[in-house]
């Protein structure tokens, strides 16, 4: 596990794949495989990692409460939503369609994960890193622990954010072997310019629909609209800096080590741990693949107007995604420009994946 930990510390430095979180989620994972350290780092539990009643927790057992109570990632999507700009996807609201269907790699994986023997709730839990949201990820899984008799969540996590990674390397072959050069090189009409009043009236729209709708999505989808609503109402801008840059990193630092601390020897090393990440990898093809067939079905109905492309930015992971869908347009036609026309899926399916994340929670939470 060590060993492990030190490839994962590799990956962030020197790749740079993902550092903000891989990185202490493997020193995490490196403190916790110590001999001996594992009761003075993290506290005294039972067989099965939980913590035992009356014994006091170490320092990483108490931040891992954030953890266990699935507080910090609706507080990461407090910051993403202050970063995030919806102002593509309310110029182009057929772009929700992307970002819905490329949710497709998050059910289809849930029935072949049941099929491989995992219970509903752990089926669930791994399929949500077809989502591409390690946010996402974390929620649902420590959400639906109670559920389920294996401890998922480092392997989840760590299955999550390295995909999300490596979406250049994962997403790249997949739009070349769906798409034509011909598609790929289709130049998108410039997208209308939006409004401050349609950009503070949409997240308080998406909350209230999406509310009546889907309750269990609130925590991560309410979160996500405070912190846009902070952002584009201008009014505090102290508050939105903040949930930006000092409380976004803060909870990043815990979240990732105490999510390391999860992945001891005798959890980790298992062949479970093998399915779940393939399985994980799957869902992330598969989801990539339902966005860029839904862009290929509106390009036909749009009579040849929508760049098939931007279907791959469909999965949540912004604004890398968006990016890939720019890079692969470009070398069709080095003055072809998607970014922004591929930001609008992009953002839809961070709302996709949270969504998606809330029904799962509903069917499967007991």
């Amino acid at each position: 596990m060590i060993l492990i930990s030190f490839v994962l510390m590799y990956l962030a430095i020197v790749r740079k794949f993902e550092p903000l979180l891989l990185l202490p989620i493997a020193f995490g994972m490196f403190i916790i495989n110590i001999p001996g350290a594992r009761e003075v780092v993290w506290g005294v539990t039972d067989d099965a990692g939980h913590f035992v009643e009356g014994e006091d927790r170490g320092l990483l057992g108490y931040l891992y409460f954030g953890v266990e109570k699935v507080i910090y990632p609706p507080l990461i999507f407090l910051g993403i939503g202050a970063m995030t700009d919806f102002g593509p996807l309310i110029a182009n609201p057929k772009s929700m369609l992307i970002g819905a269907a490329a949710q497709f790699g998050v059910f289809f994986t849930l029935f072949g994960a049941v099929v491989l023997g995992f219970d509903a709730a752990a089926a669930a839990s791994i399929a949500i890193i077809g989502g591409a949201d390690g946010p996402t990820a974390i929620y649902l899984t420590q959400a639906l622990s109670k559920f389920t008799n294996e401890d998922l969540l480092a392997t989840i996590a760590i299955a999550a954010y390295s995909y999300m990674a490596l979406i250049p390397i994962i997403q790249r072959p997949i739009m070349k072997a769906l798409t034509t050069k011909k598609e790929r090189a289709i130049k998108m009409k410039q997208l209308r310019t939006v409004t401050k009043l349609e950009k503070i009236i949409f997240p308080l729209l998406v909350t209230l629909v999406v509310g009546l709708l889907l309750p269990d999505a609130i925590p991560l989808l309410g979160m996500l609209m405070l912190g846009n609503l902070m952002k584009e109402s201008g009014v505090v801008d102290r508050l939105s800096s903040q949930a930006q840059n000092g409380l976004m990193n803060t909870i990043t630092i815990f979240l990732g080590i105490c999510v390391g601390c999860k992945a001891y020897g005798e959890v980790f090393l298992a062949f479970s741990t093998l399915k779940i990440i393939l399985l994980g990898l799957f869902a992330f093809c598969m989801g990539t693949v339902g966005g860029l067939l839904m862009a290929k079905l509106m390009n036909k109905l749009s009579g040849g107007k929508i760049n098939p492309l931007i279907g791959s930015a469909g999965v949540s992971a912004v604004p890398m995604a968006a990016r890939i869908s720019e890079n692969v347009g470009r070398e069709a036609d080095p003055n072809n420009h998607l970014l922004m026309h591929a930001m609008g899926p992009n953002v839809a399916g961070v709302i996709g994946s949270a969504v998606a994340a809330g029904f799962l929670l509903a069917c499967f939470g007991g």
